[in-house]
């Protein structure tokens, strides 16, 4: 993976530099973001490409495949279920983990996501690496012919649908209090909708209202959903004026129900040579013996929370809602990039949109996580450099 890209960013690195990159992403809107950003792109080479797109394709036939709502319809019994759902998702996030198996390099399915991921920011992060490495401008982050203005153009239309933009909002648990915020500020300003609240919602019959900066009551039409049921429930401080399981003359911009069909839900369904042996804890007839090459995950969680690495037996029987959980196989991650000292983990998260009448969602671009530590994670990847939020840069078709 020592590309002459790689050989020419090193080259070219220094700390300096990358303090720099992040003091302009913090003058976009006097705001530093909150997660750590890597200092360097990954710079994926076409064989690992393509073995990304094959395994997301697969991901995609199988959503696309007859009765996949029946089959996940347990999946919203588990959880709740919103009325109006749409045929099919807006928004779909695929991680694979960068592995090695029989002495080769392999993506491996982490995790499927029928919900929007940093689709704005992961933008604007590539062109910055741009603004301080010229030379990367030979490669992209975007997939199937995108560039800059056909992505943005294709994601203002998934997220709006032709509304008029001030009846599209995007909807968050305490949008400023929130790790992607960063996000957030540039979606409001490249797509010009704003940010709500759940608690600034008001319900009227079957229309749901916020008040914009003048005062004005403005019917909402669309709503670009951010919300994770996970975090909302366990906020029980909040006061909400509307009713997400109302009948609600709303569109949705990533259905919630969405984001229970298309989770770690489906996991176990997946087979083949990019999908890791996971089973349903209620599906497990024996305990395996071999316990440390097995993580244990909750179904529905979101950034990793409940989830036990070092596995142990009295875990596993400790669990009650067995339909809740997985036990999955650990991969070996393989340490890929080269940083000025030692060589990093990598884990690549490819971004794909589904608009409304499309046969098929549309691979758009990617994120991608850098780490040093046993799993990708912040909590995992505490006082070191070189790991942290990116972006992968391909080859041009």
């Amino acid at each position: 993976m020592n590309t002459a890209f790689r050989k020419q960013f090193n080259k070219e690195f220094s700390t300096e530099k990358y303090n720099q990159l992040i003091d302009s992403i913090t003058a976009d809107f006097d705001y530093k973001p909150t997660f750590r950003i890597g200092e360097t792109p990954f710079f994926i080479p076409n064989e690992l490409k393509e073995q990304l797109l094959e395994g997301c394709n697969q991901v995609i036939d199988f959503i696309q495949q007859d009765g996949f709502k029946e089959l996940t319809n347990k999946a919203l019994e588990l959880n709740r279920k919103v009325p109006n759902e749409d045929n099919h998702t807006t928004f779909l996030a695929i991680d694979f983990g960068i592995c090695e198996e029989d002495g080769k390099i392999i993506p491996k399915l982490i995790e499927v996501q029928g919900f929007p991921s940093l689709f704005n920011f992961q933008n604007h992060l590539s062109q910055k690496f741009v603004d301080f490495y010229p030379f990367l401008k030979e490669l992209t982050p975007f997939l199937n012919g995108l560039d800059n203005e056909s992505y943005l153009k294709l994601i203002d239309e998934v997220i709006c649908n032709n509304h008029l933009k001030e009846n599209v909002i995007l909807l968050e648990i305490e949008p400023e209090k929130q790790n992607t915020k960063i996000d957030f500020y540039y979606c409001k300003r490249d797509i010009g909708i704003p940010v709500v609240c759940v608690t600034e919602l008001i319900q009227k019959g079957k229309k749901l209202f916020y008040t914009n900066d003048k005062g004005v009551e403005i019917e909402v039409k669309r709503i670009y959903n951010r919300v994770i049921f996970d975090e909302l429930d366990l906020r029980t401080d909040l006061q909400l004026n509307f009713d997400f399981s109302a009948d609600l003359e709303v569109e949705w911009a990533g259905h919630p129900n969405w984001f229970f069909r298309i989770s770690k839900f489906i996991l176990p369904y997946l087979k083949g040579k990019y999908f890791i042996e996971t089973t349903l804890l209620s599906d497990l007839k024996e305990i395996p013996t071999d316990l440390e090459n097995y993580v244990l995950k909750p179904l529905f969680s979101f950034s990793g929370s409940g989830v036990i690495f070092h596995v142990k037996k009295e875990d596993i029987e400790a669990v009650t809602e067995k339909d809740l959980y997985i036990l999955q196989k650990k991969v070996n991650y393989l340490p890929i990039i080269q940083s000025p000292d030692g060589k990093v983990k990598a884990e690549v998260r490819l971004l794909a949109v589904w608009k409304k009448d499309a046969p098929s969602p549309t691979l758009v671009t990617n994120l991608v996580r850098l780490s040093r530590g046993e799993m990708i994670g912040v909590k995992f990847n505490k006082d070191k450099d070189w790991v942290g939020g990116t972006v992968g840069m391909f080859e041009r078709e």
